[in-house]
């Protein structure tokens, strides 16, 4: 791929600690092509690593201090930490990343002993809904890694970047975000199993068509909280389908199997059987999206597409006006296969399988019905897949 910003970062890092950075690196963002609000019960996702990211440049020090700055936060220019004092502040922004993988990594036996000098930039668009928290996270790990000498394999940093979201921030993330920035290859889907994970490289070819990401530049403001509450709900419906089924996760149900157990339940429990519906029936579209994938059968990989955001919207309700606009707008054009929301929803991005000779037209008309019904502009941008966190070398 093309590293479009790695050149600007390399000046960027020269001019503001006066010498050359010792490495550079390159952390992909993500969309999960299907399989959505199903890491978490049990289920299989989809993602894919994509050309947007973050990118980092570093070089170590001679003592324990570290000097931090982000081209994407120039106002607060170089920050300062000491490696003796990483405990979290309430203002910082990005930083608080850099202190959780720094404890993380101790935490699981790999200390950070050195000083050193960090910058870092990042092109996703914002808000977007792209991880780019786990691709900070596994740029940290694998660069802080590097410095110290430390051989770690793949997993583990993953798990340690979930470690940095569920323990040290507290959020109650799932593990696909870290793990298909991680795990990313050209040109490949990983079709991942987050019961066991174990996963499968799956080529993602497209054909004539192009996956186009469109982000509604929305606020996110009740994204945490709502994730939160559906994790709450699917486990409230599991512990009920668990009085009559044998199941650890709602991931272990087939479609038909949920329908029978549930049959005696929905009446009493309207909402989260949906909530479970949904889990259960996204589990089954991203199996079969895999085998369409493989198959080369995009036009069933698209309508699995559109059928998952219909079941976000209507049984998760994490979709919104936003999202459900540029799903609309975009399936209302000629040259799109399926589309939907990807990532935990309320605001960020959706995706649309679209023919690569109309993208701009497409983007054009999307864009209009957007910006008419909610007020202010998407973005859009087709998506590149590409390899997981590595050193540009």
């Amino acid at each position: 791929m093309v590293y479009e910003l790695n050149h600007e970062l390399a000046q960027s890092f020269e001019k503001r600690f006066g010498y050359e950075p010792a490495k550079l690196y390159f952390s992909p963002g993500r969309v999960n092509l299907i399989g959505e609000h199903t890491d978490y019960n049990g289920g299989h996702v989809f993602p894919a690593a994509i050309s947007v990211g973050t990118y980092g440049a570093i070089a170590p020090r001679d003592d324990k201090e570290i000097r931090t700055y982000s081209a994407n936060f120039p106002e607060a220019g170089i920050q300062l930490i000491a490696l003796d004092d990483i405990a979290l502040r309430q203002y910082d922004t990005w930083i608080k990343y850099l202190r959780g993988v720094i404890t993380e990594m101790a935490k699981f036996g790999y200390p950070v002993t050195k000083g050193f000098d960090l910058a870092i930039v990042g092109d996703m668009p914002t808000a977007s809904g792209l991880s780019s928290s786990a691709s900070l996270e596994m740029l940290l790990i694998n660069m802080l890694a590097d410095l110290m000498g430390y051989e770690i394999d793949k997993l583990a940093i993953v798990k340690m970047g979930q470690a940095v979201e569920n323990d040290y921030l507290g959020l109650k993330t799932g593990i696909m975000d870290q793990f298909a920035v991680a795990f990313g290859e050209d040109e490949q889907a990983i079709f991942l199993d987050t019961n066991t994970l174990e996963y499968e490289m799956v080529p993602a070819e497209f054909g004539e068509y192009r996956l186009l990401v469109m982000t509604t530049n929305k606020k996110r403001e009740l994204v945490d909280s709502k994730y939160n509450e559906r994790r709450a709900e699917t486990e409230a419906a599991l512990a009920l389908l668990q009085e009559s089924v044998d199941i650890q996760t709602l991931g272990d149900l087939t479609t038909d199997q949920f329908l029978a157990a549930s049959a005696s339940l929905t009446a009493d429990n309207e909402v989260i059987m949906r909530r479970a519906r949904h889990a259960v029936t996204e589990n089954q579209r991203t199996v079969e999206a895999k085998a369409a994938l493989q198959d080369h059968d995009l036009e069933t990989f698209g309508q699995l597409l559109t059928a998952s955001h219909n079941s976000l919207r209507d049984d998760y309700e994490v979709t919104g006006v936003e999202l459900d606009t540029l799903v609309d707008a975009a399936l209302a054009q000629t040259g799109v296969l399926g589309a939907r929301m990807t990532g935990a929803g309320f605001g960020g991005s959706a995706i649309a399988l679209v023919e690569e000779a109309r993208v701009p037209e497409i983007t054009a008309a999307v864009g209009e019905v957007y910006t008419n019904k909610i007020g202010y502009q998407p973005s859009f941008f087709v998506a590149e897949i590409v390899a997981g966190t590595h050193e540009i070398k």
